[in-house]
Formats: C-alpha cells, structure tokens, sequence
C-alpha cells in the first residue's frame, strides 16, 4: 500500500527571491531543451517504436524524466 505525505524531502526556506536563478530553474524544466520537452519526445516516439521491448524502455525513460 502506498502512503502519501505531502513534504519535501529537504524542507527550503527562501528569506530573499533570486528572479536570475528561478529563471534558469524554470528554463531547465519547461524550456525548449528542458526536462518536460525531453519527456515528452521519449514518450512520442514510443508509440511510433515497432520493437514492444524498446517502446518499454522509452515509455520507462519518458515518465522518469518527469
């Protein structure tokens, strides 16, 4: 059975905002070159992929990425 806690596994305490770093954050994850893009490719060209066993590890490497 699963348990779900909604916490952080570090807890973060942000006294002053930094709009230059939570740019790059917010680039890494949703930009072009980002981790959703990247996301979304691998799990696009699953259903396209003829091999089942290979569709199985680009369905495996796409919901990592997110």
């Amino acid at each position: 059975m699963w348990n779900y806690e909604r916490r952080l596994q570090y807890p973060v305490h942000i006294h002053t905002p930094d709009a230059r770093a939570a740019k790059v954050i917010i680039s890494q994850l949703g930009g072009p070159d980002g981790e959703l893009a990247a996301s979304m490719r691998y799990l696009n060209q699953r259903f396209a992929m003829p091999y089942r066993n290979v569709a199985g590890v680009l369905t495996d490497i796409g919901t990592e990425e997110l």
